[in-house]
């Protein structure tokens, strides 16, 4: 069984999908850029926002439009983060179960920290313990800096944590950090492209999550 958990947000424990694409619509729509539909906003996403951003915006867009654009999304996006966001099926009873077996949890996100934190606070009160976002790029996945730093608040190591995630982004940041990465199916990428990059788990359902993680 291990120690500590360390989870990515966005599409593995949120559905976040369409508050991301209102945010992106509505940058783009002051820009009059033409709108993105959900599928190809759930396939510019595992970068972080600010990659989202550049993925949505017409190819040649010049960098001060782009950082315009960008803050646009962040300014709509902090506002309305929640309200069309969800826990995934049963994300809530895996947090609480993992609460009641004493095994830490982080979040470890390419979303900003306030978003982390806010969202966190949001939908899973006192049952993560760690919530970490970007606040400089060095802290960006795939480098597993932010995964050090977790492990180093939740007082754990590289034999007793385990990486929960999502995408190909997931799985080399786990890889980086010498965690083995636990790779969900319901999330904005699918079972192909995890085993593509190497994951060495999949699960189907939370359940199966909980299952890998107290074995």
């Amino acid at each position: 069984m291990y120690k500590a958990v360390i989870f990515d947000l966005d599409g593995t424990l949120l559905d976040t999908l369409d508050d991301l694409r209102n945010s992106v619509n509505y940058a783009l729509r002051e820009f009059s850029f033409p709108e993105r539909s959900r599928e190809e906003i759930r396939s510019f996403i595992g970068n972080g926002v600010i990659k989202l951003m550049e993925r949505s915006t017409p190819d040649g867009t010049d960098p001060v439009t782009q950082k315009k654009c960008f803050e646009a999304f962040r300014r709509h996006y902090l506002e309305h983060m929640s309200d069309n966001t969800a826990p995934y099926k049963g994300i809530i009873p895996l947090l609480k179960r993992l609460k009641r077996e004493g095994i830490s949890t982080a979040v470890v996100s390419n979303k900003l920290h306030s978003a982390v934190v806010g969202l966190c606070e949001d939908y899973f009160p006192s049952l993560i313990d760690v919530p970490l976002g970007v606040a400089e790029e060095k802290e960006r996945k795939p480098s597993p800096h932010n995964v050090y730093k977790a492990m180093e608040r939740l007082s754990s190591n590289t034999e007793n944590t385990i990486y929960v995630g999502d995408s190909n982004v997931d799985v080399e940041t786990a890889h980086r950090a010498d965690l083995k990465c636990i790779g969900v199916t319901w999330g904005f990428r699918d079972k192909d492209e995890l085993l593509a990059h190497s994951c060495d788990f999949i699960a189907d359902t939370a359940d199966e999550v909980l299952s890998l993680i107290l074995k």
